[in-house]
């Protein structure tokens, strides 16, 4: 069985929010022992790292993943590309997102029915890099709603499955758990530049969300929905959908509905991708992008206003969401760390805590994911330099000196995994 013994680091505790010197020892994939203080702890026969300083913390958990987008500059960019060219471009995200410290990946929605639970597989199986991944289904949308690209005389899929009716309901999330998802997506609401369905709008129907997640849930599938507009979060949580995104016009009905759900719910705002194309355009300083521009900042301070809210009434939240745009690139997720700090008000500490142990929430794996402690599963970052103090310095793919994913360290940045290396003492710092 594969052993490393990782000491004279600062050890993150997700629970307290607090670092403190130590050591781990991993064996096989999961933690076998952690101990505080700076006396190393006795490991015959392990690969030895001496950490010199550098600050330990779980793997950063992806809750809100698309790793089928493609960086693209519009969605129907998802409609002409090929299956295979597809499947192709969905690995390399899946080794992307991994090599930025994401560990894990709860995905929000699939391009194709079967793109993210073909990759899953892949990365299960060892063929393939990549994040732990809960594969999700393409989001099931209504005629006119958010996903439907569709016109009377062509039919054009992007990431939407378009659905009308309980029946017709019921039978395409049959279809996608027959497929292989973990997670069903709905969208609930319309969303910004939405011609017939805008972010104020709820289009899907009380009847049509209730049989969705009845169907999921027969079947031990979660389910996940797109709810920009207040009422479209009231019809989330009173149906029961386990993970409710954006919520950004949320009302205090809506809150204190949230709140009172926050033992089982779960949230997602998506911030990123909101910023990085209100900066877009006000780069291109084009007079005809005045109304887009007026509504995504609308949107951004309902966005900030609904999240502050949420932090203070403890709903609980997970990082990321929505990369995969050109605006928005696969990779820069971390950038969402900043974006809690600076637009919400959450400490480093409570931030890293969503990034972690909320996470482990969302990947359905809370009791053994998002902690550094025994008995876990030994996914964890080292990281030069301390994110409690600058929590931008995990957007720095050259700071994490080491990525280890289920007890082997995955290659980075020029340093070599530990498939590669005979047991032996090792300063990954020194060695980067």
């Amino acid at each position: 069985m594969r052993r490393t013994l990782i000491s004279n680091a600062l050890i993150f505790d997700s629970a307290e929010g607090k670092a403190k010197p130590g050591s781990v020892l991993v064996e096989g994939n999961r933690i076998s022992a952690v101990s505080t203080g700076h006396d190393v702890m006795a490991a015959d026969g392990a690969e030895k790292i001496d950490a010199d300083g550098a600050f330990l913390m779980p793997g950063m958990i992806e809750g809100h993943g698309h790793i089928s987008f493609i960086d693209q500059a519009d969605m129907m960019e998802l409609a002409v590309i090929g299956a295979e060219e597809h499947t192709l471009a969905t690995m390399h995200n899946a080794r992307t997102l991994l090599e930025a410290g994401f560990t894990s990946v709860n995905s929000a929605a699939s391009a194709k029915v079967r793109l993210d639970a073909v990759i899953r597989n892949e990365i299960n199986s060892g063929r393939i890099p990549g994040p732990r991944l809960r594969a999700a289904s393409p989001e099931i949308t209504v005629t006119s709603g958010l996903g439907d690209a569709n016109k009377m005389h062509v039919k054009l899929h992007t990431f939407g499955l378009v659905a009308d009716g309980v029946d017709e309901i019921a039978s395409t999330v049959r279809l996608c758990i027959r497929e292989g998802v973990d997670t069903i997506k709905l969208n609930i609401s319309g969303d910004v530049f939405m011609p017939n369905a805008d972010s104020f709008s709820t289009v899907m129907k009380d009847e049509e969300v209730r049989v969705a997640v009845e169907t999921a849930h027969a079947h031990g599938k979660r389910v996940a929905a797109h709810c920009r507009a207040a009422d479209s979060v009231k019809r989330a949580v009173r149906n029961h959908v386990d993970m409710i995104y954006h919520c950004d016009h949320a009302d205090a009905e809506a809150l204190d509905m949230l709140e009172a759900a926050k033992d089982w719910v779960l949230t997602g705002p998506a911030i990123g991708v909101i910023i990085s194309s209100i900066a877009a355009l006000e780069a291109a300083d084009d007079p005809a992008n005045g109304p887009a521009l007026d509504e995504l900042k609308k949107l951004f301070e309902d966005n900030c206003w609904t999240h502050n809210e949420m932090r203070r009434r403890g709903i609980p939240v997970v990082i990321g969401g929505d990369y995969g745009f050109s605006v928005n690139p696969q990779g820069t997720n971390a950038r969402d760390l900043e974006h809690f700090v600076r637009h919400y008000g959450f400490t480093e500490a409570e931030t890293l805590r969503c990034a972690t142990m909320v996470g482990a929430r969302a990947m359905d794996m809370a009791d053994e994911l998002g902690q550094i402690r025994e008995d876990y599963l030994a996914d964890m970052l080292l990281v030069d330099g301390n994110p409690l103090e600058d929590i931008t310095i995990l957007q720095d793919r050259q700071r994490l000196k080491m990525i280890m994913k289920d007890g082997a360290i995955h290659q980075h940045g020029g340093i070599a995994g530990s498939d590669s290396r005979s047991a032996q003492d090792v300063n990954w710092l020194a060695a980067s």
